[in-house]
């Protein structure tokens, strides 16, 4: 399958999807030291760093590769293949590192100018306090699921800063790591290895080039001269970090079935006549239902991911209803994967609960990831459904 809408009107390296392939199986071998290691193996993470995968979202003119959506959704896919974490934490880089080419450009030189490294992990959630000051601003706070932050060198943070009594603007601040502090708080039960500790500051100045409003991003008005052109930067924060997002749970629902239809040869189910489980017709029913979904989650990445770059690429708006869809596909893919996993994760048998078989920890990541605010299917279903039936959507993060 290749996602990719218009090769020909983004500057992608098509060889970035073949060398994403190519470490699928390192990916997969280190997975379950990722996964107890609370953190990407250090031989996982060098490989995406040699094979491109922090330059997806990365300016072109820093040598990044500005892929449409429909190929950072594949390539996301692919990791997730291997490891959920080691996608997981991809795809967050690859939204932070893109919402960095929405700020100044005197911000991009500084986080991009000698080392172009899209290693940007961050947190959006304004759960922090902004205070304008000469020049900048002053944040203090603390940010919870940093994912990343052990091997990031930025972040880009979410702040609320008081402008008025009545009025308080949700900024996005871009801090190196070297002025946070982070936090041994990642025991969880599932994406372990994302290490998405929790970090926070203490009256950090931030200057005020390396602050984002994100009323106005969200707009389509960035503090970039440079990247004003570029299909990429033209997307809607929303829509995009939406879309981009639906490659690992897809990515996750695929390994799942290949996890299961490796183990099944041979297998049998145990207290039954069915010496091979592979010829039982229960099998027959949970295999073909698992992949009938995740076909289906795939349509949905697809619609989310093409309607993104066209819109991108033509700078049309969006209608309320196309962007209540984006989000609800990104939830959909979450959902189906999620059952698809679930069908066969109960198909493997007693064995599956023992660490060394990959399918619980796929199992664990994929319903962790279903928890997160953006891809919970529960909310997002009843936001399409109060735009479809013309009510005002009960988020703003559209």
């Amino acid at each position: 399958m290749t996602l990719e809408a218009d090769p020909a009107r983004f500057d992608a390296d098509v060889s970035i999807l073949e060398r994403t392939s190519a470490i699928v199986p390192l990916l997969r071998d280190n997975a379950q030291t990722t996964d107890t290691g609370g953190r990407v193996a250090a031989e996982s993470m060098d490989a995406m760093a040699e094979a491109g995968i922090f330059k997806i979202t990365l300016p072109r003119r820093y040598g990044g590769y500005e892929c449409s959506v429909a190929t950072q959704v594949e390539v996301l896919c692919e990791l997730a293949r291997g490891c959920g974490a080691s996608s997981w934490v991809a795809a967050v880089y690859s939204v932070c590192t893109w919402l960095a080419g929405l700020f100044a450009d005197e911000a991009q030189d500084e986080l991009f100018g000698e080392t172009p490294d899209g290693r940007l992990a961050g947190v959006l959630t304004p759960t922090s306090s902004a205070r304008e000051v000469n020049g900048g601003y002053r944040m203090s706070g603390r940010w919870a699921f940093n994912t990343g932050c052990l091997d990031a060198r930025w972040a880009v943070l979410g702040a609320m800063c008081d402008r008025s009594a009545t009025d308080s603007e949700h900024l996005l601040a871009l801090i190196p790591y070297t002025e946070l502090e982070i936090h041994d708080d990642w025991y969880v039960a599932g994406l372990r290895g994302t290490g998405s500790r929790s970090v926070s500051a203490n009256d950090v100045f931030v200057p005020d080039h390396r602050v984002l409003s994100l009323r106005e991003a969200i707009a389509g008005r960035s503090r970039t001269k440079t990247n004003t052109a570029r299909p990429l930067f033209r997307a809607a924060v929303a829509p995009f970090v939406a879309a981009n997002s639906a490659g690992t749970p897809l990515g996750l629902g695929r390994a799942a079935l290949e996890a299961f239809m490796e183990r099944l040869p041979g297998r049998g189910i145990t207290f039954t006549t069915y010496a091979d489980q592979s010829t039982a017709p229960v099998t027959h029913l949970q295999v073909g239902e698992a992949a009938i979904r995740l076909e289906s989650a795939e349509l949905h990445a697809r619609r989310a991911a093409q309607l993104v770059d066209a819109k991108a690429l033509a700078g049309d708006p969006y209608s309320v209803q196309e962007r209540a869809r984006v989000r609800m596909d990104l939830s959909w893919v979450t959902e189906l994967a999620r059952s698809a996993a679930s069908i066969l994760y109960e198909a493997s048998g007693a064995t599956a609960i023992h660490e060394g078989v990959p399918i619980q920890r796929i199992w664990r990541d994929i319903h962790a990831l279903s928890l997160h605010a953006t891809l919970n299917p529960k909310t997002s279903l009843e936001m399409y459904g109060r735009v479809l039936c013309g009510l005002e959507p009960q988020t703003t993060a559209l």
